[in-house]
C-alpha cells in the first residue's frame, strides 16, 4: 500500500484524556499480542506523561503515542496505529510527533524498546534514524510462557 503524505492540520491531534481510554485500549488490544492494560494508560496519564492521540476528521482514532521525559532523555513508551490505518505512513508521522515533542521539552535524545518480532515498527525506527544501542534479555512476555528480548534504540535530538 502506498504511503500517504499526511497534512496534520487536517487531522485531530490532541492530548490523550481519560475519556479516550476505551478506544485506546481497544486499539492496543487489536494491534499488540501483549497489550498494555487500561491501568497502564491511566497510570501514565496520572503521572503526567506526554500522551497524544491522532484522529481522523470524523473522530475515528487513528493512533497514539506516550512519551516519558527523564532529565534530558525522552522515552517513547508506546506508539500504535489502528489496524485500518496501518501501512499509510501514520507510524512515521506519530514517531515524528514524538520526536518533535521531545525536542520541544529540551531533551537530548529519545529511547525506545521494540520487540525483534515487531518487524514493521523496527523498520520505521531504523528508517527514521534510530540506532540499536543494546538488548534487554527476556524483557517482553511472549507466547507459551516464554520471554522475548527488547532491542533498545536511541535517536539523538
Amino acid at each position: 500500500m502506498k504511503q500517504q503524505a499526511w497534512d496534520l492540520a487536517r487531522l485531530i491531534y490532541e492530548p490523550m484524556q481519560e475519556s479516550d481510554l476505551d478506544e485506546v485500549v481497544a486499539v492496543e488490544q487489536e494491534v499488540y499480542p501483549h497489550p498494555w492494560s487500561r491501568s497502564n494508560f491511566s497510570d501514565s496519564l496520572a503521572q503526567g506523561y506526554h500522551a497524544w492521540v491522532l484522529r481522523a476528521q470524523d473522530g475515528q482514532l487513528m493512533g497514539y503515542f506516550l512519551v516519558m521525559g527523564i532529565v534530558d532523555e525522552a522515552h517513547l513508551l508506546n506508539v500504535a496505529v489502528a489496524r485500518p490505518w496501518q501501512g499509510k505512513g501514520l507510524g512515521r508521522l506519530l514517531v515524528n510527533q514524538a520526536v518533535a515533542l521531545s525536542r520541544g521539552l529540551g531533551m537530548e535524545s529519545i529511547l525506545l524498546e521494540v520487540r525483534p518480532s515487531n518487524v514493521r515498527a523496527l523498520e520505521i525506527y531504523q528508517r527514521y534514524g534510530f540506532a540499536e544501542i543494546g538488548r534487554r534479555k527476556g524483557y517482553y512476555p511472549a507466547p507459551n510462557s516464554t520471554r522475548e528480548d527488547a532491542i533498545v534504540m536511541r535517536y539523538g535530538l
